[in-house]
């Protein structure tokens, strides 16, 4: 198998192309500009540009956007994370000519005309507003608040209502000009294609750009502030929503292997360990689960379960000794062999899709500034032992850096 390579552009411009033997070819922008890189009054910015470069281009009508990948039996999207903005396409390899046209299109030559902006903005504002009628995703929105409570990694990446009214296609498009730039954007090819050929194709649509501005940098996450413990809100909801965090170190820190394998032990799947004595044994929740999220500069591990409110109390004393557990004894060879045995599986099945491949080296050049092996993630799993994990559920499961939120039905 040909291995990933990166080219850089003249212009700054990352480009890495992944061969692999395949029917398709998935095409993606990535471009280091979330929601922590917005000022106060702009927060939501960087969603709501997502929203709007499907929205036409002086040359494309949005259908003619929406006819030309899905026409050909393939399918586009995008997303907006805390530290990034990703638009990709996946099609018949054959069409890889048109999903570079397309995208780089929609990313140097967004039209946001005013009857578009007027209704998708609307559409932003209802989006906000049923999330706000979810009451896990309200759980998880408080808890993550809570835990970076004076850092924009902190708030909502579709920002409020609020923040939103005022924006204008003009306030959009300076926004992109001083954000979307090319040494701020890898371009990544995955799947069947020319290596050269595509090459070629990236650096015709996109490698003409220059831009003399400074990369937006984000403010840092101070760890001397403390997070908020507890947050509780009450809505008209049958079932209590409980939201469980700890704020960590940062997505370079070498124990970021260490910590994925605790996520995995406690809540990762049915075999874990909170589900089996949180479910399982007391039937105290459908469902308990586990994650483990890294930034730049910090991260946070989160526990989320919906629950009978009556029950609270006796969930959170379950939960709370399966940390202490953790913590207390070195997790046995057998079950750390499992554990790590469904990481590396489950990685390894997910990576087999293009647009796995194409998500994983997007994400990773961004926040490393270079290629980052499969096989680099896969070994850094194997090698963490049960001293460890001890070692980092300690620095993970602390009291004085946990934030508790919850949603619960009114009295």
């Amino acid at each position: 198998m040909t291995p990933a390579s990166l080219h850089v552009l003249k212009n700054g411009l990352k480009v890495v192309l992944v061969p692999c033997e395949a029917e398709s070819v998935a095409f993606g922008l990535f471009i280091a500009s979330g929601s922590r890189h917005e000022p106060a009054h702009l927060a939501g910015i960087s969603h709501l540009i997502e929203h709007m470069l499907f929205k036409g281009t002086p040359t494309r009508r949005p259908v003619d956007i929406t006819r030309a990948i899905e026409g050909r039996g393939g399918n586009f999207n995008a997303y907006t994370s805390e530290e990034s903005t990703c638009y990709y396409a996946h099609l018949p390899s054959e069409y890889l000519a048109e999903a570079v046209e397309i995208l780089s299109d929609m990313y140097l030559n967004a039209a946001m005309p005013d009857d578009e902006f007027a209704k998708e903005k609307q559409v932003v504002i209802e989006e906000i507003r049923m999330y706000a009628d979810e009451p896990d995703s309200v759980a998880a929105e408080n808890l993550q608040r809570a835990l970076f409570p004076k850092n924009p990694v902190g708030s909502p990446v579709a920002g409020s209502p609020e923040t939103l009214a005022p924006m204008t296609p003009k306030v959009l498009r300076d926004y992109m000009r001083s954000h979307y730039l090319p040494q701020n954007t890898v371009a990544v090819v995955a799947g069947s294609f020319d290596a050269s050929a595509a090459l070629a194709l990236v650096e015709l649509y996109l490698g003409l750009r220059r831009s003399r501005v400074k990369p937006f940098a984000f403010e840092s996450v101070d760890f001397s502030v403390p997070p908020v413990a507890k947050v509780s809100v009450a809505k008209d909801v049958n079932q209590t929503q409980l939201a469980i965090g700890y704020r960590t170190f940062g997505l370079r820190d070498p124990r970021k292997y260490s910590a994925t394998v605790m996520d995995a032990v406690l809540g990762r799947g049915m075999a874990s360990r909170l589900f089996q004595e949180v479910r399982e044994k007391r039937g105290l929740s459908y469902d308990i689960s586990s994650r483990m999220h890294f930034f730049a500069d910090s991260g946070m591990f989160t526990i989320t379960a919906g629950l009978d409110g009556a029950k609270l109390a006796l969930a959170m004393k379950t939960i709370d000794r399966e940390l202490t557990r953790l913590r207390e004894r070195r997790v046995g060879s057998a079950e750390l062999r499992r554990i790590k045995e469904y990481l590396v599986g489950n990685f390894r099945l997910a990576h087999e899709r293009v647009t796995s491949k194409m998500f994983f080296y997007g994400s990773t050049m961004l926040a490393f500034g270079r290629l980052v092996a499969p096989q680099e993630q896969i070994d850094g799993i194997a090698a963490v032992t049960s001293a460890d994990l001890q070692a980092v559920a300690n620095e993970i499961l602390r009291t004085e850096v946990r934030s508790i939120s919850t949603v619960q039905p009114r009295a």
